[in-house]
């Protein structure tokens, strides 16, 4: 692989949330952080009815490809269910650890492809993915 680790859609995406914005009243929090490289998000949840993601809130403290994978979760995780949430970490989980072939199905992880061979980095990219379900699957009870 030749592509550029911080590649400018990366970048992009890392400077295009604030990440500073906590839910009041969440229903459930979670907070994960990178052992590697120190990066730390957390995260608030409030569901719907059916138990779908209704309501995110983020503070991250992460390199740039915490912060562009933050955004990609940010950007599509409400109406989401914690089936397609865990679905969505276990999937990235599995591709970042070579375990398959393609990227995930969510809109705009294929970005994270450079990022395949730097194994120190997955950490960071996974982090979002992990909160997210982890705070879901407490919101629900």
């Amino acid at each position: 692989m030749n592509a550029p680790l911080y590649n400018t859609e990366i970048l992009r995406l890392a400077a295009s949330v604030p990440f500073e914005t906590r839910l009041e009243g969440a229903m459930a929090s979670s907070e994960k952080r990178s052992p590697v490289c120190g990066s730390r998000i957390t995260v608030d949840v409030n569901l719907d009815e059916a138990g779908r993601v209704a309501a995110l809130g983020m503070v991250v403290r992460a390199c740039a490809l915490g912060q562009a994978s933050a955004a990609l979760m940010e950007a599509h995780a409400v109406g989401r269910s914690l089936d397609e949430l865990d679905a969505a970490r276990d999937d990235l989980t599995a591709w970042l650890a070579g375990e398959r072939a393609t990227p995930p199905d969510w809109p705009g992880l294929d970005l994270f492809t450079p990022a395949l061979e730097h194994r120190g980095r997955h950490a960071a990219i996974r982090l979002a993915f992990e909160a997210v379900a982890e705070a879901t699957r407490k919101a629900r009870g």
